[in-house]
C-alpha cells in the first residue's frame, strides 16, 4: 500500500474538518448525493472536487464504458484507501457519461475504499462533441434537461445511484450552438433539481461570458456554476472578477511540479479576501484507459503544507478543501 508522509499541519486541517461547516458563518449546511447515498454538507470532510476515479477518454464511444474490473480494482483500491488513511474523505467523480462513466463500479469502490464518491449527469461538449451522444445533437434543451433530472429523480441508468452535479464541458473558441444548448438545459435542469453545475471551460473568457449571460437570462446565481480548468488563464485579475460576482473558480490542475505556481495564485485570491470562491484539485485519473494511475494526492503531500508554510492558516486551508466543496456540492437551487 502507498504511504504518505504528512507533516503536522495536516491532521490539524482534519480535525477543523468536523466542525467547519457548522463554525463557519458562510457554511451551508445541506444535503450532497454520493453513489452510496445522500449526506450532510457538513460530514463531507477533506474534498477533491475534479479527478477521475477512472475513464476511458480518448476511447472510441462505442466501447467507452468497458473496464477489465479486476485490473481496475486491483488498481485503485490501494490508493484510494491509502488516500482515505491519509484524510481524503471525498472525491468528486467528472467522468461523464459517454466517456466511461460507471456509477455501479464506483459504488463498489466507494465501499471497498471507505472513500465518498459524487458522481455526476450531463454530457461532455469539448473534444470536439465527441461524447456528445447522437440524440443531443437535434434534442431540445427541454428534452435534454428531462434526461438528467430523470437521473437525479429516478437514478441512473438501471441504479437507484443519484448525480451529485451536472458536468457539462465547452470547447476552445466561439461557443457552438451545441454547447449552448447544453448548457442551457443544464441550466433548467439545476432548477429542477438544485444540482450544480461544473463547466469544463479552461482558458476561454468567450465561454465564460456566454455561461454568465444564461445565467442571468435564467435569474441564476453565479454561485451555482463552477468555472473549471480556471487554473489554465494566466488572467488572475479575470479570474478575481469572475469569483467577487459569486462563481466557484475551480483551480484544478494541481500536480507535484506547479505547486509554487498555485501558492502564488492563491495568495492573489487571500489579498482580495476570496478563498471562499475557490476549489482546489488535480484532475488526475485512476485508471485512464487502462494505463498507469495519474496522481492525485499532491494537495495532500505538497500543496497543504506548502501553504501553511506561506502564512495560510490551518482555517484558510481547512476552507479551501473541506468548506468550500461542501458549500459548492451542497444539492439546492440558488436563484438572485
Amino acid at each position: 500500500m502507498i504511504k504518505f508522509k504528512f507533516p503536522a499541519i495536516f491532521p490539524l486541517v482534519i480535525l477543523c474538518s468536523l466542525v467547519a461547516l457548522e463554525s463557519n458563518s458562510q457554511s451551508i449546511q445541506a444535503k450532497i448525493e454520493t453513489v452510496t447515498g445522500e449526506v450532510s454538507s457538513e460530514n463531507i470532510g477533506l474534498t477533491l472536487v475534479h479527478e477521475h476515479i477512472m475513464s476511458n477518454f480518448g476511447a472510441d464511444p462505442s466501447d467507452i464504458d468497458s473496464y477489465d474490473e479486476d485490473k481496475l480494482f486491483k488498481q485503485i483500491l490501494p490508493y484510494l484507501k491509502s488516500l482515505k488513511e491519509s484524510g481524503v474523505e471525498t472525491i468528486v467523480d467528472c467522468t461523464t457519461a459517454y466517456f466511461g462513466r460507471r456509477v455501479d463500479l464506483l459504488k463498489t469502490i466507494s465501499e471497498a475504499s471507505g472513500v465518498k464518491i459524487i458522481t455526476n449527469t450531463g454530457f461532455y461538449g469539448a473534444a470536439a462533441d465527441k461524447y456528445v451522444p447522437e440524440f443531443a445533437r437535434t434534442a431540445s434543451t427541454s428534452e435534454l434537461a428531462a434526461v438528467w433530472i430523470s437521473e437525479f429523480e429516478e437514478g441512473i441508468s438501471v441504479t437507484e445511484i443519484k448525480p451529485g452535479f451536472i458536468k457539462l464541458a465547452f470547447d476552445d473558441g466561439i461557443p457552438s450552438e451545441l454547447d449552448l444548448k447544453l448548457f442551457e438545459a443544464g441550466i433548467i435542469t439545476h432548477l429542477a433539481t438544485g444540482l450544480t453545475i461544473a463547466v469544463h471551460t479552461g482558458d476561454n473568457p468567450q465561454a465564460v461570458k456566454s455561461q454568465i449571460a444564461l445565467l442571468e437570462k435564467y435569474n441564476v446565481n453565479l454561485s451555482a456554476w463552477i468555472w473549471v480548468h480556471a487554473s489554465k488563464s494566466s488572467d488572475i485579475g479575470y479570474l478575481t472578477e469572475i469569483a467577487s460576482k459569486g462563481a466557484w473558480i475551480s483551480l484544478d490542475g494541481v500536480n507535484k511540479d506547479n505547486i509554487t505556481s498555485y501558492v502564488e495564485m492563491l495568495k492573489v485570491f487571500k489579498s482580495k479576501k476570496l478563498l471562499e470562491r475557490v476549489l482546489l484539485s488535480h484532475d488526475g485519473n485512476g485508471y485512464p484507459r487502462g494505463g498507469a494511475i495519474r496522481p492525485f494526492e499532491a494537495i495532500s503531500i505538497s500543496l497543504i503544507p506548502t501553504l501553511n508554510k506561506n502564512g495560510f492558516s490551518d482555517s484558510e486551508i481547512n476552507q479551501l478543501v473541506v468548506v468550500n466543496p461542501g458549500n459548492a456540492f451542497s444539492v439546492r437551487v440558488r436563484k438572485n
